[in-house]
Order: structure tokens, then C-alpha cells, then sequence
């Protein structure tokens, strides 16, 4: 199949977004760390609701899941397509793969503090 580009403006960004539904499907339906941050983020948004948490505390929750979700995705591709050039163990491919580990880690770090300033308060000082 050879691939065309739309020329049409509205076409081309609705075929966009579809191409980005589909891998955000595939995301969440194979990848076992991306189900389980999708998990955590269900139980998060459901915890907002559950204690009436303010329009900036939801801003911040909402921009911290979307962060971790975003890298998760982004580490997930550069494994994929590690292994695709390299399928054998070589150190350099594995160091790259650790960096990509690494930003999915901090954004997880960022996601739990944003979650403990907003929730520690409310569940031990109220």
C-alpha cells in the first residue's frame, strides 16, 4: 500500500486524529504499565470527585496524568522501535531504553507529588 498525503486541510487533520485514537487504543490495550497508569488515573479522578477537589487542583491532577500517559507513550515508542533495529540485547540500545525509563520515572515522580499536595491535606488535616 503506498502511502498519499491529503492535500485537504480538514481531511488530513481527521485522519490525524483517528491515526491518534488508534494509538492511544493500542496504547492502553497492550501495554501492561500504560494499563495500569490508566488504572491509577481512573482511581485519581474518581478520588477528585469524591472530595469536591478545586478548578486548579484539578487543572494540576489533570495536567500530572496526562504528563505520565504522554511519556509512557513516548518511552513505549522508542522501545518499540529499539527493538525493532536492534531485537538482540546490544548495551547501547539498553541505555537508551534506560533514558526513555528515566523520563517516564520523573514524570511519575511529579504525578505523585502533585497527588500528595493535593490529597495528604485532605485526608490527614481535615
Amino acid at each position: 500500500m503506498k502511502f498519499q498525503k491529503d492535500t485537504s486541510f480538514f481531511t488530513g487533520r481527521v485522519k490525524s486524529i483517528a491515526f491518534a485514537v488508534k494509538g492511544a487504543f493500542k496504547l492502553i490495550t497492550t501495554e501492561h504499565s500504560v494499563m495500569a497508569q490508566v488504572s491509577i488515573a481512573i482511581v485519581m479522578t474518581l478520588a477528585g470527585f469524591y472530595f469536591d477537589i478545586s478548578k486548579t487542583e484539578w487543572l494540576f491532577q489533570i495536567l500530572a496524568i496526562g504528563l505520565v500517559l504522554s511519556i509512557e507513550g513516548l518511552n513505549t515508542a522508542v522501545e518499540k522501535v529499539a527493538d525493532f533495529i536492534h531485537p538482540d540485547y546490544h548495551e547501547r540500545i539498553g541505555f537508551i531504553k534506560d533514558i526513555a525509563a528515566g523520563a517516564v520515572f520523573f514524570a511519575a515522580l511529579t504525578a505523585i507529588l502533585i497527588g500528595g499536595i493535593i490529597y495528604v491535606p485532605i485526608l490527614f488535616f481535615n
